[in-house]
């Protein structure tokens, strides 16, 4: 009796949606699900560009959380300081947290009825300020470069023409709202930091602990190890620049006071804030001080123009590489490309977190690749 014969199953018809093949030569059939594959890729990339989307939006308060940690992380070392001088963590975090507010609202208390008290100065003379400039030394260079002899008129009356144009009155207004968006934003903005600062300070222990939970068991020790250098390398990178800030803002408050310099604890203050931003920061404040410093005079301006070229060298070979050096363990070269790169990421926030962020690295190199790879 005749049986019908089983078709094998590489003979069968094949859906459409799937293509069949051999791995080899007696090999387990190996099949393809084209369209399964393309909808599964297409939701990944979905996935992908909202999570992109949402991370764009949250990028301030991401901006907020790494700001804070990163200050919380260089307040750390003051509060363990006055732990291991038996003062509870409580107490130490809320005497750190008094005299921090209390700096800076002193400063601002200091410093904002300077601006007012000048800004009044400015509108009622004016007129006074005006004729001053009109008969400088440097309003003769100017017209004697332009050959006309009436620079300063020509510039005043172009910017009249240009404010009277409706059109650029409407930018303008749109320009200070913006401004002043801005500030109270910015205001908004450091509260919000303070608040965190607080919190992750006094949770610091805690979120190291849970940190350590994502690690195995076995490695745990090794990682709290090179987690408590690279916490400890931070914190001294934060306190030293600041320290290296108030260096400045102290020498510069002593300095411009004496050479007659307008403001002078408004300029010691900018000083000091452009002090914090690695590289370019103290040169950008000279530029700036002494631009103001033009208001009471060319030879006031350019003592203070001396005295900034003098202490960059200072700061450069003395006081940078005795305060820094025993922060953060990161070569010359390496500190100029960490600053840049982060600058370019960044901006000034960029610029200020590179150093520790280069050092948290060089840590990570020296403490885990480069055993792993002397083991093997």
């Amino acid at each position: 009796m005749w049986t019908r014969r089983r078709r094998p199953r590489a003979l069968e018809e094949t859906p459409a949606a799937e293509v069949t093949g051999n791995a080899g030569s007696g090999g387990p059939e190996v099949r393809i699900r084209a369209f399964r594959i393309g909808f599964v890729g297409a939701l990944g990339v979905l996935l992908a560009l909202l999570l992109g989307a949402i991370v764009g939006q949250l990028g301030t308060v991401i901006l907020y959380v790494a700001l804070a940690l990163f200050l919380a992380l260089g307040l750390d070392p003051v509060v363990s300081w006055l732990q291991r001088h038996d003062v509870p963590r409580w107490l130490a975090i809320l005497l750190v947290f008094v005299v921090v507010i209390g700096v800076f609202v002193g400063l601002i208390a200091t410093i904002v009825p300077i601006v007012v008290e000048q800004t009044t100065i400015i509108v009622q003379d004016w007129d006074t300020i005006v004729e001053n400039v009109r008969n400088s030394d440097l309003v003769a260079w100017l017209n004697s470069l332009t050959g006309s002899g009436h620079a300063i008129q020509e510039g005043i009356d172009a910017a009249g023409a240009w404010l009277a144009d409706p059109a650029n009155l409407g930018i303008l207004g749109g320009g200070i709202l913006a401004v002043g968006a801005g500030i109270a934003g910015g205001f908004t903005g450091a509260t919000i930091v303070l608040i965190l600062t607080l919190y992750f300070l006094a949770s610091l222990d805690s979120m190291k602990r849970y940190a350590a939970r994502f690690v195995p068991a076995s490695s745990r020790g090794g990682y709290r190890a090179v987690s408590e250098e690279i916490t400890g390398s931070v914190g001294r990178y934060v306190i030293g620049q600041v320290s290296l800030g108030a260096i400045n803002g102290v020498l510069s408050l002593i300095y411009l006071s004496i050479i007659g310099a307008p403001a002078p604890i408004l300029l010691a203050f900018i000083a000091f804030l452009f002090s914090l931003v690695p590289l370019v920061g103290t040169i950008t404040g000279a530029i700036v001080i002494s631009l103001v410093c033009l208001a009471a005079s060319p030879a006031t301006a350019l003592a203070a123009a001396i005295y900034y070229l003098i202490y960059m060298q200072l700061e450069a070979y003395v006081l940078s590489p005795r305060i820094m050096t025993r922060a953060v363990a990161v070569p010359g070269a390496l500190v100029v490309i960490a600053a840049v790169a982060g600058g370019t990421l960044g901006g000034v926030l960029g610029a200020l977190v590179a150093i520790p962020v280069a050092a948290s690295l060089i840590i990570i190199i020296e403490k885990v690749v480069f055993p792993r790879q002397d083991a093997v």
